[in-house]
């Protein structure tokens, strides 16, 4: 589905869209539960046949036989409860792998600005959390349901026929019920919702803090951390005690219900024996009809539970859903092919959620293959600037190109595989040094890779660790040192082969040596390519073809390092200061 198809069609419909997959297995719970159902209801009606014929006419061998075959019937009632605990469970997994399938590919298409505004630990909820309650609801509450309107409505059949006054008073007490269970059903929907966002604040709580744990030892600030976790825990306390007092007010009314159903049948069933319109057999066969519906009417008060847990969980999951990407390939965008690396930027304005401008009608023109450095003091718009290029948020106000076309007009995966970043935080996956320069091209040969490390300067360092290329770099890189991790990152850019660079302090973790060697490496590498650098050290940009200075979102300066030495503006003051350092 499409997320038009989100918006426009209800939760409920939405859920009951994944089943299509699986139909198969869903039919065989359905009729599994059907047929323990079928046999639920044939035991009174036996009870009853026996007492009032088989016993008095001293049918003996027919009444065994016929306790004989409703043994087997138990034991295929047995089957049956397997079949839907182990198949009802696979299908509910399924479904619960589909829609996390679908919402995980929906979060990759969504923008930045979505993950600006979205604790990592609330998201990780909906993905994980939700969608378990979610499978249980797949699973039990169609079954659930169908068996015990079935049951109910037959045990009503037969009680009907059996004394239609009596079986009348019974039924005019369901809707009672049923006013109980939907009234109810609302509490609990709410309180679940605030346990569900409850249990997501934990989660991010967690995240962060574990994410952090190397901050918060520097600075001795576990206590603080752990006072930080005890307050969201506390929170999800509170919650979840009002969702079960909102529970228990629930149960504790069915159980009432079902107790004074028991009383009533045997009142006005006794009143009707006194009377000589009832018999001890039909009473008895009364209640066994009320014992076998007493089940289902369970089974409705826990589906009634479980689909306000539920519900609140694919309101979240619908809500992501729902959620459209602000930056959107055009109907009719066409991949970016054979790039050369033309940037334009014309009178780009841009801000943040539409709030203060970061950058002010900035033109920029870099030739293809020119190397451009970006300084500035920090919060002036570099990286910002950087990041309009490949298109992670879109313009307020202006157009940038690439080659000539405007970057909304072609997709946004193509200009993705053009453009090569490096950035200053850089990101590791928890996995082998192997795999992450991989990353840059994942269908690399081992040769490739190799190539790769060496250009970047990393090769030497990977040889000496115990395991090579297969060594698993933590979470995060934190098992490389700081300079290893830029270095693997470069060699994901090296390995990519972009025509396009952009260099957002790529050099800052690296010691003097090092990063003399990886200048060299990056101006091999900028070669018949364009570059961008973000550069704080000015020793790492002075052969830059031009500088441009940025400042309180606007261009302010752009000319060689001579030029700007010269000419005493920001770029002069941040060159004199560093070599005065």
């Amino acid at each position: 589905m499409t997320t038009k198809d989100f918006q426009r069609k209800s939760p409920l419909r939405i859920f009951v869209s994944y089943f299509r997959n699986h139909i198969g297995l869903f039919i065989l719970d359905i009729s599994c539960a059907v047929g323990i159902a079928i046999i639920d209801l044939a035991f009174p009606l036996i009870t009853r046949s026996a007492l009032y014929d088989l016993l008095p006419n001293q049918l003996y061998q027919t009444f065994f036989a016929i306790t004989a075959t409703i043994v087997v019937c138990y034991l295929l009632r047995s089957y049956l409860n397997y079949v839907i605990s182990y198949h009802g469970h696979t299908f509910g997994i399924r479904v619960e792998a589909d829609i996390r399938s679908d919402l995980f590919h929906h979060m990759q298409k969504l923008s930045f600005d979505f993950y600006d505004k979205n604790r990592t630990g609330q998201l990780m909820s909906r993905l994980t959390t939700d969608l378990f309650e979610i499978t249980e609801f797949a699973h039990h509450g169609p079954e659930d349901l169908l068996t015990s309107v079935l049951t109910i409505l037959g045990a009503l059949i037969v009680m009907f026929v059996i004394q239609w006054r009596l079986a009348l008073v019974v039924m005019l007490m369901i809707p009672v019920f049923l006013v109980v269970v939907a009234s109810m059903r609302h509490r609990m929907s709410c309180a679940s919702k605030e346990v569900k966002q409850k249990v997501g604040n934990i989660n991010a709580e967690i995240e962060s803090s574990l994410s952090g744990i190397r901050t918060a030892k520097a600075f001795a600030n576990e206590e603080v951390e752990s006072k930080r976790f005890t307050a969201a825990n506390d929170q999800f306390k509170g919650s979840k005690r009002n969702f079960h007092k909102a529970m228990g007010v629930f149960h504790s009314s069915m159980e009432f219900f079902l107790c004074s159903l028991n009383v009533v049948v045997l009142a006005i069933g006794g009143y009707y024996i006194m009377q000589g319109e009832m018999d001890y057999i039909d009473l008895l066969t009364f209640n066994l009809y009320i014992a076998s519906f007493t089940s289902p009417m369970r089974k409705l008060s826990s589906f009634s539970e479980t689909f306000a847990s539920s519900l609140a969980g694919l309101n979240r999951f619908v809500t992501i859903m729902r959620t459209e990407p602000t930056v959107q390939d055009a109907p009719d965008a066409k991949p970016l092919a054979d790039v050369r690396g033309d940037i334009r930027v014309e009178n780009v304005t841009f801000a943040y959620d539409g709030d203060l401008e970061v950058l002010q009608d900035v033109s920029l023109e870099v030739a293809a293959g020119e190397t451009i450095a970006i300084v500035g003091p920090s919060g002036g718009g570099k990286t910002t600037l950087c990041q309009l290029i490949p298109r992670f948020y879109d313009v307020s106000e202006g157009v940038i190109s690439i080659d000539g076309k405007d970057i909304r007009t072609v997709t946004q995966q193509s200009i993705h595989q053009n453009i090569g970043i490096v950035q200053q935080d850089v990101f590791l996956f928890a996995d082998t040094i192997f795999e992450n320069i991989r990353y840059g091209k994942p269908d690399a040969t081992e040769e490739e890779v190799i190539e790769a490390a060496k250009r970047a300067e990393i090769y030497e360092d990977i040889l000496a660790m115990p395991e090579g290329f297969r060594t698993y770099v933590g979470e995060r890189g934190t098992l490389l040192s700081g300079g290893q991790k830029q270095r693997v990152a470069i060699a994901r850019v090296f390995l990519k082969n972009p025509p396009i660079l952009i260099l957002d302090e790529a050099t800052s973790a690296l010691d003097s040596v090092t990063e003399a060697k990886i200048q060299r490496a990056f101006d091999n590498l900028a070669k018949g390519r364009t570059t961008l650098i973000i550069a704080h050290r000015l020793s790492t940009i002075r052969n830059a073809s031009r500088i441009i200075s940025i400042a309180d979102g606007r261009i302010t300066e752009c000319g060689t390092h001579d030029e700007l030495v010269n000419n005493g503006g920001i770029y002069a003051s941040l060159y004199h200061t560093q070599n005065g350092i």
